[in-house]
């Protein structure tokens, strides 16, 4: 396969796209008001990706943007993502705001494409005017919204976008780039170890075509290939393409390989077609299947459903997900659950997270600018100074003139030059009653 897949092409015929559309003056619908934490929701419409968005240097009230998919291949996930982004802002907003004024926050659905993700993100910073963005989840669409971010000097980090292309290519982004979710850098091995600790040495993978599903390919195979195992498919990879609405031949593939597992890197909705195909076809008899975090969500077992003696399909299935073991997890812990009356979901801690970084580190540079957000966020993540975990104190604090170091819900987010973090992870398993439990965590080291 070619350095640019098909969907990184898709991305750039969309930017180019918008911008075509901006140049003949195309309106644009305006955002209608929200009751408070004043929220606003971007309408879909293109928009340019030119240099004269963000927020203006004497911007009087800092609004922040999310980017996150409420529809699509990862809307189970993006649900917890998008819920907790709005109780940062109610938070904050409850203990005097940002720089004396109230946090807006737009929100806008990235529909898990690159090309809609690309038309909401130009729309958040040229006509919202967005200093910051909490986004996206998936890693092609953060990609493309990074390049934008970077060029119109408006900060942008992402919850839960992990491919290692982010690292290689944080230049580009001049800083304006960071994610409060490790890298599958680090992810892949763990899965890779866990591949092998469980006594499997020759696995077959199957990945979705895009930069997250590749980047963890590359990622796991150089690992379980360092632990003595093989990888059967390396030669002719199983990769399927993010809009597929069937892979029964994928799942014939792959499975009829006859590897001692099957490591599949697939998004929720795509990857349960797999998983009920592999069944259906009676291949994935007796193979175990190892799947990663695009595949957590509570309703994969309903979704692949059940067998013909009313078992859960999908029983059995393990994986590895960014967990959350920060000091701040209990304190958002009771936010969350006494808003949302429901248990904190995957991914919701590292948007807390993030959201936090950003008005933190706006009050500590005094502007409520993309430039304000960038000089400052490494700071109040990494310290020196007084370690909090409750973001008002923090606020408290910096508004007096002294530096903190945020701890955060999602790990310590000490944010490093590239914008990664180190976090670690959980390996969870979908139980006999279609429940998914944790079983253990997994700490990388650097």
């Amino acid at each position: 396969m070619s350095d640019q897949s098909r969907e990184t092409r898709q991305i750039a015929k969309a930017i180019a796209m918008t911008g075509f559309i901006m140049s003949v003056g195309m309106g644009l619908a305006s955002c209608q008001e929200a009751e408070a934490p004043k929220t606003t929701s971007a309408s879909p419409g293109a928009t340019s990706s030119g240099s004269s968005g963000g927020a203006s240097a004497d911007a009087k009230q800092l609004k922040l943007g999310s980017l996150l998919p409420s529809t699509g291949d990862l809307a189970s996930l993006g649900t917890p993502m998008i819920a907790a982004v709005p109780l940062l802002v109610e938070t904050v907003n409850q203990c005097g705001g940002v720089n004396g004024a109230p946090v807006e926050l737009v929100k806008a659905d990235d529909q898990t494409d690159p090309a809609a993700g690309t038309e909401a993100m130009n729309r958040l910073v040229t006509v919202d005017k967005v200093a910051g963005v909490v986004g996206s989840f998936g890693s092609s669409v953060s990609m493309a919204g990074a390049t934008i971010a970077a060029r119109n000097k408006v900060m942008m980090v992402s919850p839960g976008s992990t491919s290692p292309d982010f690292t290689k290519k944080a230049k580009d982004f001049q800083g304006f780039w960071a994610r409060t979710a490790p890298s599958d850098a680090y992810q892949a091995p763990a899965l890779a170890k866990l591949a092998y600790d469980k006594g499997f040495r020759k696995v077959a993978t199957i990945v979705i075509n895009n930069d997250y599903g590749i980047g963890f390919e590359k990622e796991f195979i150089t690992a379980f290939k360092a632990l003595g195992g093989t990888i059967v498919n390396e030669a002719k990879p199983t990769r399927y393409e993010p809009k597929a609405t069937t892979l029964k031949t994928e799942a014939s593939e792959v499975f009829g390989s006859k590897p001692d597992a099957v490591a599949a890197i697939m998004y929720g909705a795509s990857g349960s077609l797999l998983l009920k195909s592999a069944y259906e076809q009676g291949v994935s008899q007796n193979i175990p299947i190892l799947l990663t975090d695009g595949m957590y969500a509570d309703d994969l077992a309903a979704k692949v459903g059940k067998t013909k003696d009313g078992k859960f399909v999908a029983a059995g299935v393990i994986g590895t997900i960014p967990g959350a073991d920060g000091t701040a997890l209990a304190n958002f812990s009771k936010i969350w659950e006494t808003k949302l009356n429901r248990p904190v979901g995957a991914y919701a801690a590292h948007s807390w997270d993030a959201a936090a970084l950003m008005v933190l580190a706006a009050q500590a540079s005094k502007l409520n600018t993309g430039d304000g957000i960038r000089s400052k966020i490494r700071e109040v993540a990494n310290g020196p100074g007084e370690a909090v975990t409750d973001v008002c104190k923090g606020l408290e604090l910096l508004k007096a003139g002294k530096p903190i170091n945020y701890q955060g819900a999602s790990g310590n987010v000490d944010i490093d030059e590239n914008g990664d973090v180190i976090g670690s992870y959980d390996v969870w398993t979908v139980k006999d009653d279609g429940t998914i439990g944790k079983l253990s965590n997994i700490k990388p080291s650097k």
